[in-house]
């Protein structure tokens, strides 16, 4: 079982920067394909980026370049840093992580999901 708990979300202005990170316990993290999708109110959870075990990454359109997902394979942490954040950004964020080598966009492909974080831009 791994359990994933997700921080660093908030309210920031448009154009704005955070760092979302996620911490890992309970497996070993650096098999883990690990991901960051989001979801806004009435709307599906999208995926905004994967990194596989590998150091591979796959980025959703709409991250246009502003969102680097990383990890630290030492401290079981991924991180999600984000700049030019737009008001369209608005969502929570969850992580999650599959057992597989391969990046899915399809979230019910991941097997283990954390709480969310609330990420707002204001206007």
């Amino acid at each position: 079982q791994v359990q994933l708990v997700e921080s660093g979300g908030g309210l920031v202005q448009a154009g704005g920067s955070l760092r979302l990170s996620c911490l890992a316990s309970g497996h070993s993290f650096s098999t883990l394909t690990m991901a960051w999708f989001r979801q806004a109110p009435g709307k599906e959870r999208d995926l905004v980026t994967a990194i596989s075990r590998a150091g591979t990454t796959s980025n959703a359109d709409f991250v246009k370049g502003r969102f680097i997902v990383s990890r630290d394979n030492a401290k079981n942490v991924m991180y999600l840093q984000m700049i030019n954040l737009e008001p369209e950004d608005t969502a929570i964020y969850y992580c999650a992580a599959r057992n597989n080598y391969y990046i899915s966009d399809d979230f019910a492909s991941y097997d283990y999901w954390g709480q969310g974080t609330q990420v707002t831009v204001s206007s």
